[in-house]
């Protein structure tokens, strides 16, 4: 197995802050060795290195305090069906296991029932794949019952596929009801059901805290504030970036997944635009299709946000890479990468050199002047006023000025747009009545216009 030095800065061992461990861990990335030359139009930026995918693998086991003992890359030439790789390769690792005291060994790959049965009897470990370390993650991380519950209900649909000959016992038969009962029910089939009625359960409820968050999301849509979401792929520096825009002291570590739950927070803007931000949970390549169900709800809120600010790290080798991961889950949201409310954010300048800043400074230049991104730090605050003078010009195009002219004893009306529109002016004209001029979204400015016979 091909050893793997792992960058330090990647990710910050929380086992090392808590001086705990959950195991210790063997980190195992298997590649097709044809896959990685195959389609060689592809720029070097969209294709992820096996080094930079083991790299990633050993940051999120390291995010669940597991003590990674040995990390490498494992190059096939074609997939095994009983194990994944070759036997060599498993006696090899088998060997390392022993030597290191291994309780887990983490292949970062698709790994079906059967070889995960076979793997663990040839190693006598337990045997975790891709999805279901991000499961794992996201099961420790959610803090609200919703993200318990989405969670939960992801990691009861992928375990409901783990059943299938994952274990002999499963095919013992139950005696049937009546003297003359047939064979019943295997006891496969039987905790299939079981959890089949949980994953029912738990739909039912995800159903009324979805309709709470509509509720919240109907109210916060009465009160004339915009939204604005960020969003990108783990540890890119959204949370980070958040606490810089609104003063908070929500968890931001250099760590995979360091924050899960969404947070929104009011901030006024220098122009005395209010508007609220909200903080999402990170992207990940590979991520379950059943979480990005599971979490759809949580990312309404992207869905539903005026202005969309896609945060990349550029100090990472696979940013391009991580970008169009991030497109494709917004993709599967009905965000287009031409969406007008998208502006993307290159994050984390502080860690380039000046060469590194001139060559990225130049490449944003050159992007049309509608999609050009914003070089920012958001750990030293470097760009930020330029981006949110960008965000106020965002929004400023989609929003509509309205005059109005308003008796002054019409307090309800005065009340009335305080609550749907934002009143930029309040002035008493030389006619003695009452001169306001507001800004509104498209939708409110229509029934602006209506409530007031405004042509």
């Amino acid at each position: 197995m091909e050893p793997r030095h792992r960058d330090e800065r990647a990710d910050l061992l929380s086992l090392h802050k808590a001086g705990k461990e959950s195991g210790r861990a063997i980190v195992i990335e298997p590649y097709v060795k044809h896959a990685a030359t195959r389609g060689g139009a592809r720029s070097a930026a969209d294709t992820r290195s096996p080094e930079a995918r083991l790299e990633e693998a050993t940051g999120l086991a390291r995010a669940i305090d597991l003590n990674v003992v040995e990390s490498g890359l494992v190059m096939l030439n074609t997939v095994r069906p009983a194990t994944y790789i070759g036997k060599g390769k498993v006696d090899e690792i088998a060997g390392l296991v022993t030597g290191h005291s291994a309780s887990v060994v983490i292949m970062d790959c698709p790994v079906t029932p059967v070889q995960q049965r076979n793997l663990e009897k040839a190693w006598n470990a337990k045997v975790i794949d891709r999805t279901g370390l991000i499961l794992e993650i996201f099961g420790r991380r959610a803090r609200t019952k919703e993200g318990a519950l989405q969670v939960k209900l992801a990691h009861l649909n992928y375990q409901k596929t783990r059943l299938v000959r994952a274990w002999t016992h499963l095919e013992r038969q139950r005696g049937g009801f009546g003297f003359l009962g047939g064979p019943g029910e295997t006891q496969l089939e039987t905790d299939r059901r079981v959890i089949e009625d949980r994953i029912f359960r738990i739909e039912e409820e995800l159903e009324k805290v979805k309709r709470t968050r509509k509720l919240h999301r109907d109210s916060r849509k009465r009160v004339p504030y915009p939204i604005v979401a960020l969003v990108g792929y783990t540890n890119a520096g959204k949370s980070t970036l958040f606490n810089r825009m609104t003063a908070a002291s929500v968890m931001a570590a250099d760590m995979l997944f360091a924050t899960l739950d969404p947070t929104l927070r009011a901030i006024d803007l220098p122009l005395g635009n209010r508007i609220i931000l909200s903080d999402t949970v990170g992207f990940i390549s590979d991520l379950p299709t059943g979480l990005v169900a599971a979490f759809r709800a949580t990312l309404e809120e992207v869905i539903e946000a005026d202005v969309i600010l896609h945060v990349r790290d550029m100090s990472h080798e696979d940013s391009g890479a991580q970008s169009r991961d991030v497109e494709q889950v917004l993709g599967e949201l009905g965000i287009e990468a031409t969406d007008p409310r998208l502006i993307e954010v290159w994050n984390k300048i502080d860690r380039l050199d000046a060469e590194g800043r001139d060559r990225l400074a130049n490449l944003a230049e050159r992007q049309p002047a509608g999609r050009r991104p914003l070089t920012v730090s958001a750990l030293s605050g470097e760009g930020i006023e330029t981006l949110v003078s960008a965000i106020e010009s965002r929004l400023g195009e989609r929003r509509e000025t309205i005059a109005l002219s308003l008796d002054p004893s019409d307090g309800a009306g005065l009340s009335w747009l305080y609550r749907n529109a934002e009143v930029l002016a309040r002035d008493m004209a030389d006619d003695g009545r009452l001169a306001v001029t507001v800004r509104a979204d498209p939708d409110k400015a229509a029934q602006v216009k209506a409530r007031f016979g405004v042509a």
